[in-house]
């Protein structure tokens, strides 16, 4: 018998994206904030009961793989490996959430498969899943329940935040994509800001949001190499927002506003005066059923 789920997979924003450390493997130590926004995509996986193992999937948009190297096909096909099932399994995928753009995207349909699969399968596994999800990148953990959360590691250590309150915001991306590897592998140690302390979760709680909280240390790596960045910033800062940071590796800037209204019209701001951006007005969720 067929059967079909289907998942919403959002984007997220790293509110501020600290470097800790480096270890032995060469993968960066985080101390990040996520937050999921209301931009997402959305995914139908159906599976149909096969005693061989395959994946397929189709995007409605031009350009992304359709082989391994798309997080989605390598969740699915790693599912299937981790409990020993087979299974003809393809997946639909409706892309709003621009590729290469510190988004996470890609993570973010990598784990709505992982959910569905799971729910497909009527598997309860949660250690099983996010040791998958930790084998298929390091965003996939904080997507398999996407909820505001502190971050550690290279992203396997995920500590829900409850009670943030909810944030209007402007998301931007260039016309670049960006490949966070390269990113990673150009930063140096001076770039590194280290932990952040208490007050800053205290400040998110109490909705205080200054432009000293917006710490990426990517961000000057990135901009030095996509001069789109920092003018894309420069245009965002001058269209009402309080605050503006890049999110995760880049190329998408975020700004900081007071209501949807406010974040609205500086949204409409900011396409009138970067026709080419990609411009998006949402708020922070916290918790995939306000999706």
């Amino acid at each position: 018998m067929v059967k079909i789920v289907s998942e919403k997979a959002p984007a997220k924003v790293n509110l501020y994206l600290r470097v800790v450390g480096r270890r032995a493997d060469g993968y960066h130590e985080l101390d990040s904030i996520l937050v999921p926004v209301s931009l997402y995509d959305d995914l139908a996986i159906e599976l149909r009961p096969s005693a061989w193992r395959a994946v397929a999937i189709r995007c409605d948009r031009p350009g992304i793989p359709t082989d391994d190297r798309n997080l989605a096909v390598r969740a699915a096909r790693g599912f299937l490996e981790e409990f020993g099932l087979g299974g003809e399994v393809s997946i639909e995928l409706r892309k709003r959430i621009p590729a290469g753009a510190g988004l996470g995207g890609g993570s973010s349909d990598a784990a709505a498969v992982i959910r569905a699969m799971a729910a497909l399968f009527r598997i309860d596994h949660r250690e099983r899943l996010l040791k998958l999800a930790v084998g298929i990148g390091a965003d996939v953990p904080f997507f398999i329940d996407p909820r505001p959360a502190r971050i550690a590691g290279i992203g396997e250590r995920v500590m829900p935040l409850d009670h943030l309150p909810r944030i209007d915001l402007v998301i931007a991306v260039p016309p670049v994509e960006v490949a966070t590897a390269a990113i990673f592998r150009a930063l140096q140690r001076a770039h590194w800001s280290g932990a952040s302390d208490a007050g800053a979760l205290d400040a998110l709680g109490a909705g205080q949001l200054s432009q000293a909280l917006l710490v990426n240390d990517l961000e000057a790596v990135a901009a030095a190499r996509h001069p789109e960045i920092p003018r894309l910033k420069a245009i965002l800062q001058n269209s009402g927002s309080r605050a503006v940071a890049m999110s995760g590796s880049g190329g998408a800037v975020f700004g900081i506003f007071d209501s949807a209204t406010d974040a609205g019209r500086g949204a409409d701001l900011v396409r009138r005066r970067d026709p080419a951006a990609l411009v998006f007005a949402v708020h922070t969720v916290a918790a995939l059923a306000e999706l």
